[in-house]
């Protein structure tokens, strides 16, 4: 009996291909990705409130990145993205949904406000970037280990940490890095952005 010789030249048969199944491999793999870089290493957020004003307004967009704080504490002057405690969560529905303000007190350091002016050890703080000086006292208190003491830029018109205390270190998400909308707005969201006069003129009230 002879053996068939299979021409080397032309693969064996292996059916006709599906193309369903292509396109789920195809999303799925998206889909994978983009849940690893949201949840590791950037997400988008957008601004509803007043309270970072004039740093941030109404619906600007933002790109939120989580990286940096794997490696290292969040620093004076960073804007944070985070979720407020749990005990906030159960007395307000609408503290289910994440806070964004500016880091000021670091763990172990004393904080005051009083005469317009946020002190940081008996010193005070230059900030450049706030709406109008607080007209509210608070302090002085000791923030405690492994949390923060956040205020919104918009001193006046913001629920924060003079309202309902400290920001744990483990329910900060990330760091408010770009904003990426609107176009004419687009850059870095620095600790110490200064100001350009037509900027100012555009907040209105």
């Amino acid at each position: 009996m002879k053996s068939v010789r299979r021409d080397r030249s032309t693969p064996p048969s292996q059916g006709p291909s599906n193309p369903w199944g292509e396109v789920l491999k195809v999303v799925g793999l998206s889909l994978f990705m983009s849940l690893g870089i949201r949840h590791f290493i950037a997400e988008a957020r957008y601004i509803p409130t007043e309270s970072m004003v004039p740093t941030l307004q109404v619906n600007d967009h933002l790109v939120v990145e989580k990286l940096s704080y794997r490696f290292q504490d969040p620093a004076r002057g960073d804007v944070v993205v985070f979720m407020p405690r749990e005990d906030l969560q159960a007395q307000n529905p609408d503290f289910r949904f994440a806070f964004i303000k500016r880091v000021i007190g670091l763990p172990g350091e004393t904080v005051q406000v009083i005469h317009g002016q946020v002190l940081i050890n008996g010193e005070p703080l230059d900030e450049p970037y706030i709406a109008a000086e607080p007209t509210y006292v608070w302090g002085p208190a000791v923030v405690p280990d492994d949390a923060y003491l956040v205020l919104g830029d918009n001193r006046n018109n913001s629920l924060d940490s003079h309202f309902w205390g400290y920001v744990p270190r483990e329910t900060i998400i990330g760091r408010a890095a770009v904003r990426f909308w609107p176009p004419n707005r687009l850059g870095a969201v620095t600790p110490a952005l200064l100001y350009q006069e037509n900027d100012n003129q555009q907040l209105g009230d």
